[in-house]
Parts: C-alpha cells; sequence; structure tokens
C-alpha cells in the first residue's frame, strides 16, 4: 500500500514539469470509470482534472499517467470525501454553515430554527459562479458576517450536490447566487441581490433580523396603501428583484411594480431620499431591460441628476449605477442627441469615480468601467466585435485588466474579478487580450470550465466556430457536478447545432450522453437542470425542421421514455420530463 506522503511526492515530482495536469478519464478506460466512481464522493472534485490519457501513452509513456493519477490520488487522499464536511468547508470564513442538498436536511434546519428561535439564512450557490465567488471573498469570510451569524442558522445548498436541485424549486431559487432570510416556519423575510456590497448585505441582515415580517405580506400593505415602516420600505428598495423567481412579481412587471411603490413611498415619507431613489433607479433600468419603460417626468430627471453629480449620493447607489447606468440613459434619453450625449458624459464621469473608489471591491470596479464601455456601446448592435472606444478608455481597460490579473491573489475573488475582466476586454473589442488573459488563468482557477465557456463565446462571435465547437467540448468534458454538467452539456449542444448542423452523429451522440445523464441524477428535471433539458429538447427540435432528422429524435425520444417512466406520476419531475420528451 502506498503511503498518503509518498503518493504526494510522486505527484510533485511529475508536476514539477508541468503547467497542467489533465487527465480525461471520464469514458476513456476501465481505470478511468474505476477512478471517476471513487472520486465523486471527493471534494478535489471541484478541481477540474481533464487529462488525455491516450496522448499520455503515446507520447509520455505509462510513467506519465503514473504521474496523473498519483496526483488524483494525492489531492483525494488529502481533502477527504463530500460526506466529511466538503460542503460546510466550501464556504470561507467561521460561520458553522449546514450543508443541504435534500428535503430532510432543511427540515432539520427548521427544526433546529424553531428550536432556537431563530431565523435561517439559506445560501443557493455553485462553486463556478463569479458572483459567488465574491460573496465568498467579500462577505462571508468578513469576521463581522460571522458575528451576525450567531443570531441565525445558516444553511449552504451547493446545486451541483445530489438532489439540491428540488430545494430550489421547492424556495422558488434558481439563479446563482441567491441568499434568503426565511423565519422559522419557512416564510421569506427578504431576498439578497447577488450583487450588493457587504455593508448593505449586512444592514438589510440586521433589519431582518430585528423582527422583520414576511416580504409579501410588507409588499401587499404597501401596494394597499397601509403604514408600513422605514425599515420596511428599506426591505422593499434592497429586495433582490432580480432573482425573484415570480414570487412577488413577473420579470415584464417588475418595472411598473417599482414605480408604483415609488409613488407610494414619494407619497407617504417624501423624505426618504436614498430609499425612494434606490426604487426609481432600479424602475427605470428594469423598463429598459424588460422592454416595458416607465413614465418619466422632471422630478424624476432632477433625482437622477443629482445621484450623478454628487460622488456621495453615486456612491450611496454603486450596485444599481454599475449594473445599469446605460439602461438608465436609455431610459431619460430614448434617442441619440444633444440630450443624451450631455448625459452620457455626466454618467461617465460618476462612473470613473467609482472605478477608481478603492472602498469597493476590485469587482466592482471592473463593473463601473465595464459599464462605462456599455454607455459607448449604447447605440451598438449587442454583437458588434469592433467598437470604436476613446483612446483613455481603451487605456483604462487594459490598465485595470492588468492590474487586476496582477493584484488579485484570493482564489474565490480571481473566479468573479478575472471572468469579469475577460468580458470587460472582449466588449472593449480586445479579443486577443481577452483571450490571453482567460487561457493564462485555466491553471489558476478551481473551476476552469467556466473560462473555457468565455473562450467559445468569444470564439463564436468572431466566427471562429472550429474553436468555439473545441472550447465548448472541452468546457463541457472538464465541467464538474449533475446540475454544472447538464447546463455546460446544452451549451455545447446548441453549439454544435448552429455551429455545425450538419454533423448529425456527434449532436445525436452528445444528446443521448445529456438524456443518459438525466437519467442518473435525482433532480434532473428540477429547476436548473430541468431547464437545460428543455434547451437542449428545444434546439433538438429546431433542428428538425422539415423533419430531416426525424429517425434521430426518435432514437432520443424512445431512450428517454424510460427515464420519464421512472418518475412518480405524482413528481413534478414527470410532468416536466414528459414535456421534454413532447418537445423532441
Amino acid at each position: 500500500m502506498f503511503s498518503i506522503p509518498g503518493i504526494v511526492g510522486v505527484a510533485m515530482m511529475c508536476c514539477a514539469s508541468c503547467e497542467v495536469v489533465k487527465v480525461e478519464l471520464r469514458e476513456r478506460t476501465e481505470l478511468g470509470r474505476k477512478i471517476l466512481s471513487k472520486l465523486q464522493n471527493n471534494a478535489w472534485l471541484r478541481f477540474t482534472l481533464h487529462c488525455n490519457i491516450a496522448m499520455i501513452q503515446e507520447v509520455f509513456g505509462r510513467l506519465q499517467l503514473f504521474c496523473c493519477v498519483a496526483t488524483i490520488l494525492a489531492f483525494g487522499m488529502t481533502l477527504g470525501p463530500i460526506g466529511e464536511g466538503r460542503a460546510a468547508a466550501s464556504l470561507p470564513g467561521n460561520v458553522a454553515w449546514i450543508p443541504a442538498a435534500q428535503d430532510a436536511d432543511i427540515d432539520r434546519a427548521f427544526a433546529q430554527a424553531r428550536r432556537d428561535r431563530k431565523p435561517v439564512l439559506l445560501y443557493w450557490g455553485a462553486t463556478w459562479c463569479p458572483p459567488c465567488n465574491q460573496l465568498k471573498a467579500t462577505l462571508f469570510n468578513q469576521q463581522e458576517f460571522a458575528l451576525l451569524a450567531q443570531s441565525f442558522v445558516a444553511v449552504q445548498v451547493d446545486g451541483d450536490l445530489p438532489g439540491a436541485q428540488k430545494l430550489g424549486t421547492r424556495f422558488q431559487v434558481r439563479g446563482y447566487p441567491t441568499t434568503l432570510l426565511l423565519n422559522g416556519q419557512g416564510q421569506e423575510i427578504t431576498r439578497l441581490p447577488g450583487e450588493i456590497e457587504p455593508e448593505q448585505a449586512l444592514a438589510i441582515l440586521r433589519l431582518g433580523l430585528a423582527g422583520g415580517r414576511p416580504i409579501g405580506q410588507i409588499l401587499a400593505d404597501a401596494r394597499a396603501g397601509q403604514s408600513i415602516t422605514r425599515n420596511e420600505w428599506k426591505s422593499l428598495a434592497f429586495y433582490a428583484w432580480e432573482t425573484d423567481e415570480g414570487r412577488l412579481a413577473s420579470a415584464a412587471d417588475r418595472a411598473q411594480l417599482l414605480a408604483e411603490l415609488g409613488r407610494r413611498l414619494q407619497a407617504s415619507l417624501p423624505t426618504e431620499g436614498d430609499t425612494l431613489t434606490r426604487l426609481w433607479l432600479k424602475a427605470l433600468a428594469a423598463g429598459i431591460e424588460t422592454s416595458k419603460p416607465i413614465a418619466v417626468d422632471a422630478g424624476l430627471r432632477d433625482r437622477v441628476e443629482r445621484v450623478i453629480v454628487d460622488p456621495a449620493l453615486a456612491r450611496q447607489q454603486m450596485d444599481v449605477l454599475t449594473g445599469g447606468a446605460a439602461f438608465i440613459v436609455k431610459a431619460l434619453a430614448a434617442e441619440s442627441g444633444p440630450e443624451r450625449r450631455a448625459l452620457l458624459t455626466r454618467m461617465d464621469v460618476a462612473l470613473q469615480r467609482l472605478q477608481v473608489d478603492l472602498t469597493l471591491s476590485r469587482a466592482d470596479r471592473v463593473s463601473a468601467l465595464t459599464e462605462r464601455v456599455a454607455l459607448v456601446r449604447l447605440d451598438l448592435s449587442k454583437d458588434e466585435t469592433q467598437p470604436r472606444l476613446p483612446s483613455p478608455l481603451l487605456a483604462d481597460v487594459r490598465e485595470t485588466a492588468q492590474r487586476m490579473d496582477r493584484e488579485t491573489t484570493d482564489a474565490y475573488e480571481r473566479q468573479s474579478v478575472i471572468t469579469a475582466v475577460g468580458y470587460l476586454l472582449a466588449q472593449a473589442g480586445l479579443w486577443e487580450e481577452s483571450d490571453a488573459l482567460l487561457k493564462a488563468n485555466l491553471a489558476r482557477s478551481h473551476s476552469p470550465y467556466y473560462l473555457m465557456s468565455q473562450l467559445g463565446s468569444n470564439a463564436r462571435k468572431l466566427g471562429r466556430n472550429a474553436d468555439a465547437l473545441r472550447w465548448y467540448r472541452e468546457a463541457y468534458e472538464t465541467s464538474v457536478g449533475p446540475a454544472t454538467r447538464l447546463q455546460w452539456g446544452a451549451a455545447y449542444l446548441s453549439a454544435l447545432v448552429e455551429l455545425s448542423p450538419k454533423e448529425a452523429q456527434p449532436i445525436e451522440e452528445l444528446a443521448a450522453r445529456l438524456i443518459a445523464q438525466a437519467g442518473q441524477d435525482s433532480s434532473a428535471f428540477y429547476e436548473r437542470s430541468a431547464r437545460s433539458m428543455q434547451r437542449v429538447a428545444t434546439k433538438l427540435r429546431d433542428w428538425n425542421q422539415g423533419g430531416r432528422e426525424s429517425a434521430v429524435l426518435n432514437r432520443l425520444r424512445a431512450q428517454l421514455a424510460p427515464v420519464c417512466a421512472r418518475l412518480p406520476a405524482t413528481d413534478e419531475q414527470r410532468g416536466n420530463c414528459d414535456a421534454v420528451a413532447k418537445l423532441i
């Protein structure tokens, strides 16, 4: 039997000459299947292993293969299995997170909450998700958050744990990250925006902990004209409307609802300036985003002007401006002309101040710069690959990218910052620099498949279809976790259908793999995974225009039929699975 130090030593010697160890064991050899089976319960699966055994055997021989296996085993043996606290340990800080993936886990957490007379804070996220990593780097690791956590039961739901997508349906959460504060009876007190600043998040949590009512009751009272407190108005203004998933308002109705709340707050508590401004800014941005703009009067224009010219006011509304400044400009000045140009200039100055504000996180400063680029692109097609940016702005983009890559050392923060910078460079038309940054960080990322998908997107936008398909394929092959693999597989299949529709065999083989994956996943037809399967089915249906590929689709339907049949008739998944089958 090999000792752990011995295996680690071999791994270190092997990896000393390798920039990246890539082991593609999946579906290659019996040895690969056995090792992957063992690793399914291992925390190191969170660091993707992708190695071409055929290449290794041909070029480096069996010793190199042994090195790769030794590396896998070394990390696997030192980090231990998922069951031994992997989920709890995957979040930083000193909070005793309770990992949950099944209804029974949640029920135990709520029983504890009722026993201790505490609310529940439920965090729904994934390892690869950039905003999730931003929360880990800026909020969950703070001592102030750890102290506040003594007042609630902290529950972490990793969307890739078996069964976790069912919990997404239970709590009506889909987008990563979503953070809910719930009372002991499971009623939602608030839902925190993923882009919120740590200080704002802590403040909203304190409001909820101070005897906060369910957010649905607060909204109903506000719309009925009943009196609600200043803190309750603040809870409405800071609620995560973008990830509400239709609980309180549909996406189409969001802008009008926020505008209604703005009018009601202005009539009842006109001195609540910051809260009122936030509601109106969000209403303006949501109206353009959903193509249902709200009416704009002189008073609203003046309010926005005061925000963008006053550094203190702009700082208070930072998250709204860095994520929606271009929408707000378009809402106030729908057409190009002198009015819009003047407004763009003032908004750009406000964003420049935020871009260099060292009290903001690196990711937030990158967002401010990205929104400056969005202002320039306002009248361009979203598919424009070579926008003409002013030289000073282009220089800012390059300098910021280099500095962020150089200064960001925390692994969680890098997953957030580097992916944001890669997107920024692409939006600025600096495609080669975006690609170079993403490639250079594949070895450093704990979830490199996310960066690979960005590389695929870059190549696709530039018309490099073969490169795009190669990156999408590698992203899928190296992705980890049942929900993530379905999501990345659906993206790869979509790319295949759109970029290489005549390649029927690869399309059928990939679709068959995804159906097989779904058949092995106990929650494949809940929430995000269900959406992935619906995307697959829709793409296949569109691919079969005119019945050209009906034989392929008939075989895929036959493969899916027993998967659906195994699901209980009373299970929501059965209906979702049947719907997918009908789409194909």
